[in-house]
């Protein structure tokens, strides 16, 4: 996280709506002061039936804001506000305030302060499961994700109704790390606008439904070029292979499993993308005849297992591209600059990231890599440097690419 400007603590201005989870965002305040951010609260006057502004006041040490009219010491809170924020962060965010940001409606003191806010915002939802899949919270998520605003959660879990699914205001260490995540890149934000497409990790191809055929891919290095892109301001959708790792604040999520799932998703999200980066090791082949049932080693023996080839995910980007920008990964043992060059050409690709995997600090799993940039314009190689620098170079590149 930076310092504010003039070397001061950092200032969060903490948006909270009328939902039952409002309590949690007195829990959001605690962590950002203890992370040594100065905080300070505006809320709607619907938040009051859940946690008075009292309690706001006792934690930050500063009036809440309720009312425009009522403010003490300034007659515009709004402005004050805004002006006075590096970042702000809105929780628990119901569907109404998520469709009045969208729309620009600034109807009381919350919205019309997010309204005049020029800071990088952060937007934590927080509803039930069906109000965040309605088709309009859902245009209003991917609105606001293109005009740069962050988003972390919902997650998934029993709401306060008794409905479970998707909705569940995430986890307050999350919210938090968001923030500070935001305010560590507020400098930097210079992919905003841009919508960024990227697929990780492995595919599991069954055999049954107990075995699959699958390779070493861990996902680090797609998931540390989606959190970037999301810090540097950009609309990230992540589809995701079969992966333990935790989705990146401000990035929307998508799981597979398959080559064929991975494929589906890839394609049906890449029509909303300005850039696709696949870095998603997906298998070249899967079982021709998976069974249905676990096959039993003492009557059913496994002598040989019909394969057949997977989609070309990479080529049909690429051959859907139009005007949009594709980036490809070439994951190589041997010869690694002429097999990237030959799989630029092949593809049609606009850049081909290219790692030995067979180096340590660059095999999979590993906490470094060392890339080279391969494109028609020549080839970059970089030296070995942290998945996060990484991730930056490849999409110092893009941006790059997008400003032209």
């Amino acid at each position: 996280m930076s310092a504010g400007r003039d070397g001061r603590a950092p200032r969060v201005l903490l948006g909270v709506c009328g939902g039952i989870a409002a309590y949690k965002a007195c829990e959001v305040l605690r962590g950002l002061q203890k992370a040594g951010c100065e905080v300070r609260v505006t809320m709607t006057e619907d938040v009051l039936r859940f946690v008075g502004a009292a309690t706001f006041e006792a934690l930050s040490g500063a009036p809440a804001a309720t009312s425009l009219y009522d403010y003490p010491g300034s007659a515009i809170p709004h402005i004050e506000l805004a002006e006075w924020a590096d970042a702000a962060v809105v929780v628990p965010a119901t569907a109404n305030v998520m469709a009045k940001m969208a729309c620009g409606i600034a109807d009381d003191c919350l919205t019309t302060t997010l309204l005049a806010c020029a800071c990088p915002v952060l937007v934590a939802p927080g509803m039930n499961v069906h109000m965040w899949q309605n088709a309009a919270t859902q245009a209003n998520v991917a609105t606001l994700r293109g005009r740069g605003v962050a988003f972390v959660g919902p997650d998934s879990g029993r709401l306060a109704c008794g409905d479970v699914g998707e909705g569940k205001l995430a986890d307050v260490g999350d919210i938090v790390a968001a923030a500070l995540a935001l305010l560590g890149g507020a400098g930097e934000r210079d992919l905003a606008g841009l919508r960024v497409l990227v697929n990780a990790g492995p595919t599991h191809e069954a055999i049954d439904p107990v075995r699959y055929i699958a390779n070493r891919s861990t996902g680090k290095m797609g998931f540390a070029i989606a959190a970037a892109a999301a810090r540097r301001g950009a609309a990230v959708t992540l589809v995701a292979g079969p992966v333990t790792l935790a989705t990146p604040a401000g990035v929307r999520r998508v799981d597979v499993e398959s080559a064929s799932e991975m494929r589906d998703a890839t394609l049906a999200e890449f029509e909303r993308a300005d850039v696709a980066i696949c870095s998603a090791a997906v298998a070249d082949y899967t079982p021709a005849a998976p069974a249905d049932h676990k096959l039993k080693k003492s009557r059913e023996h496994l002598d040989a297992i019909e394969l057949t080839e997977t989609a070309d995910i990479l080529a049909e980007l690429c051959a859907a591209k139009g005007g949009r920008m594709v980036v490809g990964f070439a994951a190589e043992t041997d010869d690694l600059i002429a097999h990237a060059e030959e799989k630029l050409r092949r593809k049609g690709a606009d850049l081909i990231v290219a790692n030995d995997v067979s180096r340590p600090e660059s095999t999979f799993g590993a906490d470094t890599n060392r890339v080279a940039l391969v494109s028609a314009g020549g080839t970059k190689q970089l030296e070995t440097m942290p998945l996060a620098d990484v991730a930056d170079a490849i999409l110092d590149a893009v941006g790059r690419r997008a400003a032209r």
